[in-house]
Formats: structure tokens, C-alpha cells, sequence
């Protein structure tokens, strides 16, 4: 069990529904993060911006994106995470792949679509909340809208991390930092959210705020330009702080269907 987890959070202008240029674009900054790096975090949909052109941009569990993250995570020995638009019988889904330093790979698909932008009629919501074993510590991955909805992010499994990749517009970039420092508290976990800067094919402009914040909501890294973001998470910090203030105990008790 590693008692200190080494996270990257790669910031960066994806080009519009053109996964080939977002793909050597994103393995050369993978290729540059630091050695020693456990997980690199990329940003949701990762090789096409957020499109609801599925039939342009999609891909499979077998594609060329997989592929090259699996590569890539051998050859950097790090996990690599992420989403992206994936066909599997017949439905598109944006999908958060973890690939592991074996090429194993563990997939979420996104639960809450955004039905602002229509992402409900193009893409099917994921149904199980997934909780990855990684290193001795428990991750559980979250795309973007999910994080509206702090009943799905509910610390029941008792986790260490919480990990959202998103395309968040730069119109409502305050939410986005408000419930990110919020999940992080009322969880009491680390807290971590990576997004894109640039604008998308829809005019939408992008200001980053990647950020982690620690189980008290106290921020670790913060940027708003193009960048690759360092930070190392301490597995002690989270059973002190959960120790000594027990929040956790005082949870409600409830299921969600």
C-alpha cells in the first residue's frame, strides 16, 4: 500500500472532434509528466471535445485512444484516466477509462447526462457507481454533470479520493469550483477535478480551474492556464482528519436506486 499517491492533472486546449490530433497532443505531455507520477488525470472526453457528434468521434473498447493509453501507461508506469465517447452495443456512452500501469483497464460511464446540451439523447447513462482499488487507496471516478449531484459522490464505500473529469464552461466556472471544495468536505476526502481551457466547436470558451482540494477543502493545486499539475495526496492526512473529527459517523443512512 503506497502511503502517498502522486497525481498529475494534465490542463489542456483540445481540438475539435479530431481524436488523432488530441492523441498525439496528449501523449506528448503524458510523456513529459514527471517519473514517479502514479495516476495522470486528462480531462472529459478527452479526444474530441464535448460533442455530441457521436458518430463522428466514437470509438471502441478495442480503438486506437485505448491503445495508445495502454502504451503509454506501461511505458510511463503510471495509471492514465480519462473519458471518452465509446460504442458498445449499439449505445454511445461517455466513458472514464483507468488504465493501469498493466494495461488493465476499469471503466465508469457517466450517470447524470447533461440534458442542457441534449447529452441524454445521445448518450446512455451509466447505472453503477464504481469504486477503484488502486495502490491501496479507493478512488471513485465521476464525469463533470455528476457533480451537481452530491447523493451519487455520497461517501458510503468509505473512499480516499474523489475524481471528476469535465469540459465545465467558463459561464459557470464558479459552480464548478464551489461544489468541488464541497465534495471534498462533506466527504472528507481528497477532492480532485480536471478540466480543459480553449473553446470548443460550439463557441463554448474553457478556463480550466483545475484543482484538488484535501478532506478539509483546502486547495493543493489551482490553474487556469495550460498546464500539467502536480500534487501528492497523503493517506495519513485523510485517517487523522477522520479520526479526530468523525464526521463521517454522522452521515444519514439511505440507499439510491
Amino acid at each position: 500500500m503506497a502511503s502517498a499517491l502522486k497525481i498529475a492533472l494534465i490542463q489542456a486546449s483540445l481540438a475539435w472532434e479530431n481524436p488523432q490530433e488530441n492523441r498525439l497532443l496528449l501523449e506528448e505531455k503524458i510523456m513529459e509528466v514527471n517519473a514517479g507520477t502514479d495516476v495522470v488525470v486528462l480531462p472529459e472526453m478527452f479526444n474530441s471535445g464535448f460533442t455530441m457528434n457521436a458518430q463522428k468521434v466514437f470509438e471502441t473498447m478495442d480503438g486506437k485512444t485505448l491503445a495508445r493509453m495502454k502504451k503509454l501507461a506501461i511505458k510511463k508506469n503510471t495509471a492514465i484516466t480519462g473519458s471518452l465517447v465509446i460504442k458498445e452495443k449499439g449505445k454511445f456512452y461517455n466513458r472514464l477509462v483507468f488504465v493501469k500501469p498493466d494495461a488493465s483497464v476499469i471503466t465508469y460511464d457517466k450517470r447524470h447526462t447533461f440534458t442542457l446540451a441534449g447529452e441524454h439523447k445521445v448518450y446512455a447513462a451509466g447505472t453503477q457507481k464504481i469504486i477503484i482499488e488502486y495502490k491501496g487507496w479507493k478512488i471513485c471516478p465521476l464525469v463533470c454533470y455528476d457533480l451537481r449531484f452530491p447523493v451519487w459522490a455520497r461517501n458510503t464505500e468509505n473512499y480516499d479520493v474523489l475524481l471528476y473529469v469535465a469540459n465545465w464552461p467558463k459561464k459557470r466556472i464558479n459552480t464548478w469550483d464551489i461544489l468541488l471544495q464541497a465534495r471534498a468536505i462533506e466527504n472528507m476526502s481528497y477532492c480532485i477535478g480536471v478540466n480543459r481551457i480553449g473553446k470548443d466547436g460550439n463557441g463554448y470558451e474553457y478556463s480550466g480551474h483545475s484543482a484538488i482540494y484535501d478532506p478539509l477543502g483546502k486547495t493543493l493545486v489551482y490553474s487556469e492556464d495550460e498546464a500539467t499539475l502536480y500534487a501528492t495526496l497523503n493517506k495519513a492526512e485523510i485517517i487523522e482528519t477522520r479520526e479526530k473529527l468523525k464526521f463521517l459517523a454522522d452521515r444519514d443512512s439511505f440507499t439510491v436506486n
